[in-house]
């Protein structure tokens, strides 16, 4: 992917995806993706939508989307936080009719770095040409959506082997060990503790354990 800076030419496209029951606007909008700076990416959603409304034109910047799915953070107290996880970090996709009014209202968001597309080079001098906004295709976008629809939570853990932990609950409750292993795909862990004055592994609940500083 290539990123400029210097306005774009002609931008104007008009394509009928063929959505039943859209007007004109919507039927000839596509998806984009656009970058911005690491950690701004609802600050540019928000933004945009309103820009959107301010420059009148709603109908052809339809939507904008942080594609996220769900993730579980085990703290080091057992507990499970809840959150959201960004598909794409530093960009954001936005459904849009591409010309250039609508393009200068991205564009010129705050946060916003460029359109994701095809860099056009100057034909002379060593400058960078514009880069052309490319759209998503169906099955990018599809794929996209799709993902973030049937993704299960992703469960993260902060302890790795080596970690020193003590077991809050179960039958080794205050028994203290290593972690020896760590699979978060079944939110387990294998530790060795010390039972009977010997290191045995015992497989454990992430919610079972906390970390010792």
């Amino acid at each position: 992917m290539t990123f400029a800076t210097d306005e774009p030419q002609n931008l104007t496209q008009v394509e009928d995806t063929g959505e039943p029951g859209a007007n004109s606007a919507q039927k000839s909008a596509r998806w984009y993706a656009v970058q911005v700076a690491s950690g701004c990416e609802k600050r540019v959603k928000a933004d945009l939508e309103r820009r959107a409304l301010t420059f009148d034109v709603g109908e052809r910047i339809a939507q904008v989307e942080i594609p996220q799915t769900p993730a579980v953070k085990i703290r080091k107290d057992g507990s499970r936080q809840h959150s959201d996880e960004k598909v794409f970090p530093g960009y954001v996709l936005v459904k849009m009719v591409m010309a250039d009014d609508t393009w200068q209202v991205v564009k010129n968001t705050s946060h916003v770095i460029n359109f994701v597309g095809a860099e056009q080079r100057k034909g002379t001098g060593r400058g960078r040409g514009h880069v052309k906004p490319l759209p998503l295709s169906a099955s990018e976008v599809e794929r996209i959506f799709k993902q973030t629809a049937e993704q299960e939570p992703v469960v993260k853990f902060d302890m790795a082997a080596g970690d020193k932990i003590i077991v809050l609950s179960g039958p080794f409750k205050d028994f203290e060990g290593e972690v020896v292993e760590v699979s978060p795909e079944r939110s387990k862990l294998k530790a060795l503790l010390s039972i009977f004055g010997r290191d045995t592994p015992v497989e454990l609940e992430f919610n079972q354990v906390q970390k010792q500083s």
